[in-house]
Formats: structure tokens, C-alpha cells, sequence
């Protein structure tokens, strides 16, 4: 096997799969992978994939202190303007990675993506592989119950349940010896026209050319779980759609986020001895929680939506009307209690909002994990990015104080509509009819996290910080740390666009010990 192993990556997002695969070193100190194609459409997504993969070019080496530069703000320029000055070869190498621009399968940019894949995969003698995930809003949950809201929606007429097709053209090309391929948990029960959509994927990412009905080699796959027993080799077909679900908190990452991840071996590559859970080595019956990942991040304050000068007495104004209101509605629990009133005497510590990067002032203490430290840390960056807390109604805070003293007092169980004094009820005609239930939900600090999702860049109502003194929602690097993504990572965009580029993302951590399994595979 010669020492690089191209990868082309798919629907790639801000990077999290990729970010996995070109991070795994092996025990002499090499990186293995090299991702030679990344393929994004949205633009702020892209912006924040070509960064990194401007990042990339310094694996093994040091990374030059420009690139702190820039993620502290210092340059008030873009990263193309700053990097392609003072970094011409490594920004275009970079460039050329990214494909150049933003580019969507499946569109008018075809011809150009499979011709920039051909070009990276023509001279290539070694490995190679294919990662991705086709878009998951046909498939999710929440996606298909607003279809069913769209008048005259069809299931078989939106594009976006066969973008794996995209997928399959792209493994005909390349005829990997490896691919894996990912997506929501929703897509086992998806239909069209009452055929199973993952059942179809299954017998199609077989034999990719067969499918097409294309001219190129017949290669085939054996389709493998990673979270599920391996079987007999003559038995391999007889997986049901749901082994191959990994639950990403049974390996160390800080969230219960459910995917579904297929890993495809050329059958002729498969090999004779195979038994087992491939990701057993990082399995654990202690989870990691969210108050071990974000701890150690600078405390924050919210802002207040509509309200000038939006300053820290402002915010400690209603700080204090939110507190008068709270404290008698929290008499069920002296536990609870106690928390508001503590929460209310460190409400005279100023405190900002951050933004693009706040500062260390001292080295962060204990809280990550030990084998997490490496993983996250950084100690060139002497601070941290994407670390904004967002603005909210005034009113809104005032439920998010009660609901993150009650669920400290209760073992970090948020409260019910039911369970919320009448002078904290929105002004909801719906709030008491059960379907607002669990319309505010704190991440408790002593739990696996809630699976952070795109919906995050919306709502923080469903992701409340535990620490009542903060009385906010989480900010895109408390969200990253969840989703496992090193703290040198920068999101490019508007906060929002940050927010859905992170909730849709892989979880890096995940995709690394993905990345440990197939280099196995390709050694064996």
C-alpha cells in the first residue's frame, strides 16, 4: 500500500467527516489520508471547508501563527485576502481541494466536480475511498412531517430522496475500495411510493455500475455495520437496516446523536478473518457528559433582543426582575432555590457575550477527559472561537433562569409546561394543550448532550446552558465541543449559518475512529 490514501468526500458540509479521516495518524506519525476532493454547495460551509483545508497543508508541521491571526479577528479581511498573499502555494492547494467554489451534485455543475475527481484519481496508483452523506431533509423526521404541511407535496417528485444517486455516479468513477456513506436515522423508515428508501440504497450501493446501469467495471461491496456484530461472511446480506445505526454517545462523544453509517469493502478486499463490532476498541460504558466538554469555556451572558444600550446592565436588570419572578415559583425545591439565589449574588461579575474569539485569561483547569484533551486543545490559540452568546427576549430569559434552576435540583430533568408558575407562561394560547410540553429544555451538565441539529440556528429553546448564572443558549463552540470539533476549528458565516453548518456536521471524534477501521481494513 503506498503511504497516501485519496479520499473524496461528499456533500461534505463544514468538513466534520473529512476532518476525522485527514486527522487519524498512525503510531509512527503519519497521516495516511489525504482528502484530494471536497464537495460543498453552500457557500459558508465552503468558505469554512477551504480554511481548513488551508489548515490541512501544516499537518506534521507547524502551523504558522498567521492562521491564529486570523481567527482571532486581527485581519479585517477574508481569509482568501489574507492567505492567498502570504500563503500563494498552500491557499491554492487548498482552493483545488475545495473544487475552486461552492459545487452541488446533481446540478449543472456535474461536468466540473467528476472532471476535478477524475484528475485527482487519474495518477494515483494507492488506496482509495469515498466519504459523505447525501442531504438528509427527505429523510429526517422533522423534514418529512413539514412536507406533509407543503400542498401538493410528492414524495417521488423531490429530487432530494435520490441525491444517492449523486453518490453512486461518483463510486462508479471512482471505484474505491472503500467508501463509507452516512445519514439520519429517519432514512430506515423513509418511503416513496411505499418502497423502503434505504432497502433501495442497500441493493444499489452493491454494485454501483450495475444500478446505473453503466458501462464502467462491475465492482461490488460487502455492506458492514460499525456498531453491530459482524456475521458470517455468507450471512453479510442478512444485516437488518437497523444494525446499522450507531449510537455516537457509546463512543465517546459528548451527544445522543443516531446515524446511519454503511461501510462498503470491494468484496475482493473484504478479508478472510472478520469478526466482531469494528468500533469495539472505542466503545464505553461511562459516557462522556456535557459539562465535561464546555466547563472550561469562558462564562458568557445573553443579550436582550429590541433593547439599547443591549449592555451588561441591562442585562442584570432583568437579571433581577427575572429572579423576583422565579424565586417564589421555585418554593417546591430548597435545592432549587438555592441555586437562583446564588445565580443572582454572581450576577454582579460582568460578564460579555463574547464573539469571534474570546480570550484565556488563565489556562483552562481539569474538566475535558484526558484522552480528550489532545483532541480539543489547542495551546497556540490562547483563547477560543465562535464563542457568542445570542440575544433573546427579555421574557424568554426570565423561563430560561427557572428552567435551568429547576433542572439542577432535578438531576438535570428540564420542566414541563405544567411545571411552570403562571407568571412565566408565554402568552401562547397553545402552552397548556400538551403541545408546547417540552418547549424549553436545558442540556443538564451531567448528561450526553441532546443531538445538536441545524434546527439549533433558529431556536435556543431546546438548547438552555445549564449554569443559571449564564441564563443563555449554547453558543456555536459550546455546540462544536458537542459535536467534537477541535477548538482550532472556525466556522465561517453569520452566527446562524455557523449554527446549521455545526448542527449538520459528522461528529469528527466519530469519523476518526471510522478512519482507524478502514486504514485496518486497507492494511489487512
Amino acid at each position: 500500500m503506498t503511504d497516501t490514501i485519496k479520499v473524496i468526500d461528499l456533500f461534505a458540509g463544514p468538513g466534520g467527516l473529512g476532518e476525522g479521516f485527514s486527522a487519524f495518524r498512525t503510531p509512527e506519525g503519519k497521516y495516511p489520508f489525504k482528502i484530494a476532493a471536497s464537495v460543498e454547495k453552500e457557500a459558508s460551509a465552503h468558505k469554512t471547508l477551504t480554511l481548513r483545508a488551508f489548515f490541512r497543508q501544516f499537518l506534521g508541521h507547524e502551523v504558522p501563527p498567521e492562521y491564529y491571526e486570523y481567527l482571532r479577528g486581527s485581519p479585517k479581511v477574508s481569509a482568501e485576502q489574507f492567505f492567498s498573499h502570504k500563503f500563494p502555494n498552500e491557499w491554492a492547494a487548498a482552493k483545488q481541494e475545495t473544487l475552486g467554489g461552492p459545487k452541488a451534485l446533481g446540478s449543472e455543475d456535474h461536468n466540473e466536480i467528476f472532471s476535478a475527481i477524475e484528475e485527482q484519481i487519474a495518477e494515483h496508483t494507492g488506496k482509495r475511498i469515498v466519504i459523505g452523506g447525501p442531504p438528509c431533509q427527505a429523510y429526517s423526521l422533522v423534514g418529512r412531517a413539514r412536507n406533509k404541511g407543503i400542498k401538493g407535496y410528492v414524495a417521488a417528485d423531490d429530487h432530494r430522496h435520490f441525491l444517492y444517486k449523486e453518490y453512486l455516479k461518483v463510486l462508479d468513477l471512482v471505484q474505491p475500495d472503500i467508501f463509507v456513506m452516512e445519514n439520519v436515522k429517519g432514512i430506515l423508515t423513509a418511503r416513496v411510493n411505499g418502497e423502503s428508501i434505504f432497502q433501495k440504497i442497500r441493493e444499489d450501493l452493491v454494485c454501483p455500475a450495475r444500478a446505473l446501469c453503466s458501462s464502467r467495471d462491475e465492482v461490488e461491496y460487502e455492506l458492514l455495520p460499525f456498531a453491530h456484530p459482524l456475521q458470517d461472511h455468507n450471512l453479510y446480506g442478512s444485516y437488518q437496516n437497523k444494525d446499522f445505526v450507531i449510537r455516537a454517545e457509546d463512543y465517546g462523544i459528548p451527544q445522543a446523536r443516531h446515524r446511519v453509517i454503511l461501510l462498503g469493502v470491494r468484496k475482493n478486499l473484504l478479508p478472510e478473518e472478520l469478526s466482531g463490532e469494528l468500533l469495539s476498541d472505542w466503545r464505553r460504558d461511562d459516557p462522556v457528559n456535557l459539562g465535561q466538554v464546555i466547563n472550561n469555556l469562558p462564562r458568557l451572558r445573553s443579550g436582550l433582543t429590541r433593547t439599547k444600550p443591549n449592555n451588561f446592565t441591562a442585562w442584570k436588570n432583568n437579571f433581577e426582575r427575572a429572579f423576583l419572578k422565579v424565586y417564589s415559583g421555585l418554593a417546591f425545591s430548597t435545592k432549587a432555590q438555592d441555586n437562583a439565589k446564588n445565580a443572582y449574588e454572581s450576577a454582579t461579575e460582568e460578564l460579555s457575550q463574547g464573539g469571534r474569539w474570546v480570550p484565556a485569561e488563565q489556562k483552562p483547569k481539569g474538566y475535558l477527559p484526558d484522552g480528550l484533551k489532545h483532541w480539543y486543545e489547542d495551546e497556540c490559540l490562547s483563547g477560543f472561537v465562535n464563542h457568542e452568546a445570542r440575544n433573546h427576549m427579555a421574557e424568554d430569559l426570565h423561563r430560561y433562569l427557572y428552567a435551568s434552576c429547576y433542572a439542577a435540583a432535578r438531576d438535570g430533568t428540564s420542566p414541563r409546561s405544567r411545571d411552570y408558575p403562571e407568571n412565566l407562561a408565554p402568552k401562547h394560547k397553545n402552552w397548556t394543550t400538551g403541545n408546547f410540553i417540552d418547549r424549553f429544555k436545558v442540556q443538564a451538565e451531567n448528561r450526553v448532550a441532546s443531538t445538536v441539529t441545524s434546527h439549533i440556528s433558529k431556536d435556543g429553546h431546546y438548547f438552555i446552558h445549564y449554569d443559571p448564572s449564564q441564563c443563555r443558549s449554547l453558543t456555536v463552540r459550546e455546540a462544536a465541543r458537542i459535536q467534537t470539533f477541535p477548538d482550532n476549528y472556525f466556522f465561517e458565516g453569520t452566527r446562524t449559518e455557523q449554527y446549521v453548518q455545526v448542527g449538520n456536521a459528522v461528529p469528527p471524534l466519530l469519523a476518526n475512529h471510522i478512519a482507524k477501521v478502514v486504514f485496518s481494513l486497507l492494511k489487512e
